[in-house]
């Protein structure tokens, strides 16, 4: 068991220094706050992962559109040219 590069005996030990600091009756109050903690990260982070994909989307969108603008203007610029 590995969890963010902590093993089991890791996972002990910080246990038991948590059940010393904060006590048998505070502990899972520290827990759940703890859990709720990291929820709320994990949402943030999701919400921003797809904000950046959509914004990623957008300037992709609009990087195509200029380009196609650039490419409907080339040909009549070349045939201007050759006249």
């Amino acid at each position: 068991m590995n969890i963010f590069g902590i093993g089991l005996p890791e996972l002990g030990l910080i246990f038991v220094i948590a059940l010393l600091v904060f006590g048998p009756k505070k502990l899972p109050e520290v827990g759940r706050s703890l859990g709720k903690a990291l929820r709320g990260f994990q949402e943030a982070s999701k919400e921003f992962e797809t904000e950046l994909k959509r914004e990623a989307q957008n300037l992709e969108k609009s990087v195509q559109i200029k380009a196609e603008l650039e490419e409907s203007k080339t040909p009549e610029n070349s045939s201007e040219k050759a006249s």
